[in-house]
């Protein structure tokens, strides 16, 4: 197999969620340049669909699907879709997430606690549960989800977000064991801290960047399209001999 064809992914069908920008969008404009047809997802059908179209323009395929994937409902309609659409699915990148709550962990309204575990644990579980099945049925597939060096440090004042990561990586390794055999590959990546808007609270905040930058080896900020390649060789030929990894993408801030 030539290098080429390691990271070939023709004919694959691949579902982003959270991609209507930061991490989620850099994978699935990878993904698609790298031949796969990539279903873009986000709560908003306008925000993905901009991804979508700037997809097409560039020459690749994909398709918009608006999902909010704390909504269980809406994530078996989602798979329906993909079942009518395309009759299987390739690859699943878990990587829509929700932090509503910063600040103390003692002080968490359990109404974010709740929001915080619909979006980051039970959406995963069940995005990854139907895929699973799909690509069971199929022949196999690569399931990433996108953890955080969170789930290893709790950062200062996210801590529902951190346990939430922490299970992430727990439920990788479960799929991983038990998909196997099905020819299904689970791994997680663990972005460290990005440019996102998700993550604009905290590079914004001039005290916080200036208290986590030194923690950082390399000492600056990532951005999300150094992340999504970690995605491209996990979800790709490449990764074929791996699953249950849960790989830091993160300066070395874990190190």
């Amino acid at each position: 197999m030539s290098e080429k064809d390691l990271f070939d992914l023709s004919g694959r069908v691949a579902l982003v969620t959270g991609a209507s920008r930061g991490i989620g969008e850099a994978t699935a404009r990878l993904l698609a340049r790298h031949g796969a047809h990539v279903i873009v997802s986000s709560r908003k059908a306008e925000s993905v669909e901009a991804v979508a179209d700037a997809i097409r323009s560039d020459g690749h395929q994909a398709e918009s699907m608006a999902c909010h994937v704390g909504d269980m409902n809406a994530v078996d309609e989602a798979f329906e879709q993909i079942a009518s659409a395309h009759g299987r699915l390739d690859i699943l990148v878990n990587n829509a997430a929700t932090n509503p709550h910063f600040g103390h962990i003692a002080e968490t309204p359990m109404s974010m606690v709740d929001k915080t575990l619909d979006v980051n644990v039970k959406g995963y579980f069940q995005m990854s549960q139907k895929a699973a099945l799909m690509m069971k049925a199929s022949g196999g597939g690569a399931i990433v989800n996108t953890s955080s060096i969170n789930a290893e440090r709790p950062g200062p004042y996210q801590g529902i977000y951190s346990v939430t990561k922490a299970a992430v990586v727990n439920m990788t390794k479960a799929f991983a064991k038990e998909c196997a055999a099905w020819n299904v590959r689970v791994n997680a990546v663990l972005p460290g801290l990005t440019d996102t808007h998700f993550a604009s609270a905290l590079i914004q905040n001039k005290q916080m960047l200036e208290m986590i930058l030194p923690l950082i080896p390399m000492n600056r900020v990532a951005q999300p399209e150094e992340i999504a390649p970690a995605i491209l060789f996990l979800a790709a030929d490449a990764g074929s001999y791996v699953t249950g990894a849960c790989l830091p993408v993160d300066g070395g801030f874990l190190t």
